[in-house]
């Protein structure tokens, strides 16, 4: 699922499971990743919310906050299409999207899809906006 170097943090939320897994492993969130975390909270009442910083994986300076994955599981979703549901999760996050966040792959899921499949699946790696594929 995730190298081992990445941070891991748990916190409930009413019953409910967030996780976080950030790439500096720091502990600490950034204001960004923040006000994400809090305006998907209110928005959608996840019952599971993964977040996680992916910038440092791209050509970013240290400490950015403009590459996210996010897994957000929730009743809300029940009956629509993914694309509606991308719809709810760029509308809660419109301001960030307008501004400090570049790229946000976002997985929306209903509960009963989660249970089948619960993980947040992993990004390609970064070729540096180039199409060019890395040579070693």
């Amino acid at each position: 699922m995730l190298s081992g170097q990445l941070g891991r943090r748990l916190f409930p939320m009413a019953g409910r499971v967030c996780l976080s897994r950030g790439s500096a492993g720091s502990g600490a969130f950034g204001p960004v990743e923040a006000a994400i975390r809090t305006k998907l909270e209110q928005a959608l009442n996840p019952e599971v919310l993964e977040l996680r910083n992916e910038s440092s994986g791209h050509a970013v300076p240290p400490g950015s906050e403009t590459h996210f994955r996010v897994a957000v599981v929730s009743s809300r979703f029940e009956g629509l299409s993914p694309l509606q549901r991308h719809r709810l999760v760029h509308a809660a996050l419109s301001e960030e999207l307008a501004g400090p966040v570049h790229a946000l792959a976002i997985q929306a899921r209903t509960p009963a899809q989660w249970r089948e499949n619960p993980q947040l699946d992993a990004s390609p790696p970064c070729l540096g906006g180039s199409k060019k594929t890395r040579t070693p």
